[in-house]
This record gives C-alpha cells, structure tokens and sequence, in this order.
C-alpha cells in the first residue's frame, strides 16, 4: 500500500538552553513551559488552523495546510512570549526558536516523516533565540502577505540535507518598531556574528563603486565559510548602502555584535582601501588595516585584498571574543564563553593551564549538549594532556579524543572545525591517512580555517612528507599568528625541519618556541634533539636537562602512535648526541 503523502506547512520549535534551565530548576522549567504551551503555543496553533503532531519534550511539531497560517503563528507565538515573565532575569527566561517548512510529508496516525520534516527541524536550529527562519519555499507563499521583514541570510547547509537551501529570517512588524528604540536589541547569535557593510567610494570614479562592492561581497562569502562566525547575508547589510549608519543601532536592527566597513580611494593608477573591524555594542574599534595596490589587473587586486581583509578579520575577532570571556565572571558564563576560556587555557600550554581547560570544555558542553565546538575542545585538551605532560593514559585518552570527535561531526558534519578535529583525533592514533583526508574536508569546507591547515600540516609531517608538512604548517601560522594551536604549530615547525635534516634551522624554530612557551617541555627536546646533531654538546645537555625537569623520565618510554618508527629512530639519536641514555 502506498504512503499516505501531502503537502504541509510544517512548524518545528524547541526551547533555547533547555538542558541549562532544567539543570537550575527542573520543576519549575517544566511547570513553567507547560504554561506556556497551554496558555499561548496550543491556542496559537488551533487559531491558525493547525494541528500539534506530537511534543518533543522542550519543543513540538506542528501541521499546517497553509504556510501562511503557520507563519502568521509562528510570529504570534514569538510575539507572546516576548510579553511572558516579564520579572524574570534574561537567563532563566524561557525562549522559543521556530522553524516553518513548506513540504511534501508522509502521514501517519500519530507522526508525519520525510525531508520537508526534516527541513523544518534544520531551519529551527538554525534560528537565533526568539527567532523564526523560513525555507525558500515557505517564503515564495508568504511574501507580501504578512507584516513581517523578511532578512535573506542566504545559503545554508544543512545537516542530513543533501542540498544547500536559501534561508529568510523573519522580524515581525511590531518588532521592527521597538527595534529603533535604542533599549530595544534584536538577541544575538550564540556565536560571535557580524555584518560587512558596503565599502564606501571615496573616488571621483563612479566605476570604483562596482569594485568596492565586489570586495565587501568577496569577503561576506568568505567569512561565512568560517564555522565559529554567524555572517548576516549580503541582502540585509546592503541596504545600508549609501547611508550614514551608526554602529550601535546598526548592530541593534541586525543582531550582530561586530560590523566591518571600509572604504575606498583610487589616485591614478592606485588605489588604497581602509577597513575597520567595530564592536557595534560599545562601538570600540577590535581591528583596523589600510591596503595600498597598483591598480593593474583589477580582478586580482580584488581577490588579493578580499583575501587580506578576511584572514586578518576572523582572528581579530577571535582575539576580541576571547577577551570578552575573559572579563566575565566564572558563574556567569555561557556555553560559548566557557569554551573561549577553554581556549585561553589550552593556548597557555601548561600541565595546569590543560587541566584547567578541560574543566571548562567540559562546562560548555553540560551548558549545551549540542555545541560540537565544546567536545572539539575537550578532545584536544585531553590529547595534548596527556601526550606533552603525560596526564593520564596516552591510550585511554586517545579513545576519548576519537569518541569526543565523532560525536562533534555527527552533531555538525558541514562544519569544518569538527572535521579538522577529528583529523587531529585520527592522527593521535597514528591514522595519517585518515586524518589527511578529514583534514583536506575541512580546507575544502572552509579554505581560510588555520586548523585545517595546522592537522594536515601535522598529518604529513609525521608521515614522511615534512616540506610539504611545513608549507601547510607555515599557511597556517599566517591565517592565525596567535592562538590556542600556536606553541603546537611551532613545535611542529621545528619537527618537520629536524626530520627535514635541516638541523640548524631546526634549533632556531625550538629556540624561538622556548622563548615564547618556557613551560613547553617538547620545545626542548627537540632543541635537545637538533643541537645533538648539529654537535653543540653542551648545548644539547643543558636542554636535555630542562626538558627532564619538566616532564621527567620516563618521557620517552615508548614510541607514540604518531610517529613512524624511522623518525623515531631519527630523534632518539639525536638525543643520544645530547647525551640521553635509555634506562
């Protein structure tokens, strides 16, 4: 018998931060949403002629056979529950995220299936809290016929969808009114977001204007690459186009806390852009550069300073994200700030500052079970934990690593951080091959990643290719010059030039690491190992001696999974030089 199958308007919403209140108050969280959903969610959705299929527990799914109606409830709803516990503080408030399908279902009884289901669950997670995001379909039957503003955010990828979709968010009409008061906020992305504004011409020129837009376009589509950035799609942030704007209230009226404008000005046959990073809420500058050109191929200065400004933007942003969290206090933290803290810790590159970062990875995720960057987090820490300071079993914290990566792809699979982690977990256990491969995923996903380039750098290091290692390590080191992976970027460096046999250089890379990371006990046997061979005796005990006293013996008792036995051999005689000595 075939399939009972229609066309639906499907309505999906869960309850932002669920684990977290249930966590600080479980029965009231309960009693509280149940209320909600009596009082206003259920009326909603019998009012507009729909009908729940069934409860999820912190959300629902709900039927509609018209898109409109299930748009006009989604703002309804959204409208409420704005309206509901007005007393209490925003962290304990209970907040919807809506998604709204237009779709081919199969119905059941108790239960519709099928990919308009499961679009209608993806746009959901998509949208920002108090939030409604609508699929390309859905918007084609609505536009013009509710009094909402539709914000095009662009293509989206989906988890489980095959296809990329084009993605509307949704700001009621009554919301867009408080939203020009300057105490009323559109809520922010949980992740540190941003909106390129047009460049501005500055040129007599009126043909520069095309350039100046195909740079800011360049860069929107290169930022929204990066998986730690929400990016507002160019429809929304060009419509500033030609106005005087003010940072805050265009942070405000589009929910991002970082706005990069610039502009530009062409003298001859040169030409000369500005562009300035502002965090839009204390309109305070996070980042500012200027770029000079000769103007000859007009195509390949645009991708060259495009370029430029994205792999300078994203880690300033960063640097900006991680000082915001450090500033907060402990018990104030969300999953996103308990994870830049995590970072902060990890990039200190101390058995302490390690521990420490593992116990805030380990906050991020009770805070948010479905934040895969918080298991990323947690899987490096536990490598690096145990392999540099040899905290705990090597293995067990491998299998943990391996386990913790999965889980964060198979939260995100698009995501490129994810697949550049479970590189590093691959490579932990000595798949090289593997971790090449998710490696190359996550450059593919997105080309401007550091970490992509940092885990496949390190995968071909340790596999018998360090030049060609060295080349993604160095790209790497360029797109991100600080961070939570420096000291390992750097003591990778200096690997790969040692089993290079380029000994010398191989002692300046380990000196410059010790200089930055006097703690670091790897950076010193490898200056051990390189000045052993270089024949600077002395030299090599004194590191040899350092590196012991940081991490003492036995810190050689075995070879790693991630080395090849030859290159194993090729360090350990480079330490015997130093005067090592196998007990």
């Amino acid at each position: 018998m075939a399939p009972n199958r229609r066309l639906a308007a499907i309505l999906a919403a869960d309850v932002v931060g669920y684990s977290r209140l249930m966590g600080a108050d479980e029965e009231g969280t309960h009693e509280r949403l149940q209320a909600h959903l009596g009082e206003l969610v259920e009326p909603r959705i019998k009012e507009y002629r729909g009908r729940i299929v069934k409860n999820t527990g912190d959300g629902l799914l709900a039927e509609f056979a018209s898109v409109v109606d299930a748009v006009r409830c989604a703002v309804e709803v959204q409208r409420g529950m704005v309206e509901r516990e007005p007393d209490l503080p925003d962290e304990r408030r209970i907040r919807f995220r809506i998604g709204v399908n237009l779709g081919d279902v199969i119905v059941e009884e108790h239960d519709i299936f099928g990919d308009g289901v499961n679009i209608a669950a993806r746009l959901e997670a998509l949208a920002e809290p108090s939030g409604i995001c609508i699929s390309e379909d859905a918007f084609r039957q609505v536009r013009g016929k509710i009094a909402a503003k539709f914000a095009d955010i662009g293509e989206q990828n989906l988890k489980n969808i095959a296809r990329s979709l084009r993605v509307y968010r949704i700001i009621p009409a009554a919301a867009r009114e408080q939203l020009a008061a300057p105490s009323a906020t559109l809520p922010l992305p949980d992740k540190p977001s941003i909106a390129v504004l047009p460049f501005t011409n500055m040129s007599a020129d009126p043909e520069q204007e095309y350039f100046a837009d195909g740079i800011a376009e360049d860069v929107i589509t290169a930022l929204s690459r990066y998986p730690s950035l929400f990016v507002i799609a160019r429809n929304s942030s060009f419509t500033y186009k030609g106005r005087a704007v003010d940072a805050k209230q265009v942070g405000r009226e589009l929910g991002v806390r970082y706005l990069l404008e610039g502009s530009l000005r062409r003298s001859g046959n040169r030409i000369r852009v500005t562009a300035q990073v502002i965090e839009a809420e204390i309109g305070k500058h996070a980042w500012a550069e200027r770029y000079d050109r000769e103007l000859a191929d007009i195509f390949a200065v645009q991708d060259e300073i495009s370029q430029a400004v994205t792999t300078a933007v994203a880690p300033a942003i960063a640097d900006a994200e991680l000082h915001r969290a450090l500033r907060r206090p402990p018990e104030s933290l969300d999953a996103w700030a308990a994870y830049q803290r995590g970072l902060w810790h990890l990039g200190n590159t101390t058995a302490h500052d390690y521990e420490l970062a593992k116990k805030f990875f380990r906050r991020a995720i009770d805070l948010d079970r479905n934040f895969p960057d918080g298991y990323c987090g947690l899987a490096t820490a536990e490598i690096r934990a145990a392999g540099t300071f040899r905290r705990g079993s090597l293995a067990r914290a491998q299998s943990s690593a391996e386990r913790l990566a999965h889980f964060a792809v198979a939260l995100d699979g698009n995501n490129a951080f994810t697949r550049s982690c479970l590189s590093f977990a691959l490579f932990a256990r000595g798949d090289h091959r593997g971790a090449w491969a998710e490696a190359d995923r996550a450059v593919v996903l997105s080309p401007n990643l550091a970490s992509g380039y940092f885990q496949r750098g390190t995968a071909l290091i340790f596999s018998g290719r360090p030049q060609d290692g060295l080349r993604d390590l160095r790209t790497s080191l360029r797109l991100e010059p600080c961070g939570s992976n420096l000291a390992t970027s750097l003591h990778h460096v200096a690997t790969g030039l040692y089993f290079s046999h380029a000994y010398d250089e191989a002692v300046d890379a380990a000196q410059y690491l010790v200089r930055s990371f006097p703690e670091y006990p790897s950076s010193y046997r490898w200056l051990a190992a390189a000045l052993g061979q270089s024949g600077c005796v002395e030299g090599a005990k004194e590191a040899l001696g350092k590196a012991m006293a940081i991490s003492p013996p036995p810190f050689l008792r075995q070879r790693e999974m991630w080395y090849r036995p030859e290159d194993y051999a090729h360090f350990l005689e480079g330490l015997r030089k130093a005067g090592w000595r196998e007990t």
